[in-house]
């Protein structure tokens, strides 16, 4: 079996994180240097399933939530 996701790291308060990227190919809106929003991955911090170490989800790029990027619902700001 194969999943296909996306990790991308952040920073937060100086420190690299690692956030997961939901929905397969949701990884190509996010830019280097863009303004993530990450939420909590999981239950009370501990890693989910086969995802071992990454805590945090990525919810919004830019402002713009990741899953209306995904359906095409609004795009990116340009900036």
């Amino acid at each position: 079996m194969l999943i296909s996701f996306g990790v991308r790291e952040a920073l937060l308060n100086g420190k690299k994180i690692a956030a997961f990227v939901p929905n397969d190919g949701c990884l190509i809106y996010i830019e280097e240097n863009d303004e993530v929003l990450i939420a909590g991955f999981g239950r009370k911090g501990h890693a989910v399933g086969d995802i071992p170490g990454v805590r945090f989800k990525v919810v919004k790029v830019s402002g713009v939530s990741l899953l209306a990027l995904f359906k095409e619902k609004k795009e990116k700001p340009r900036s």
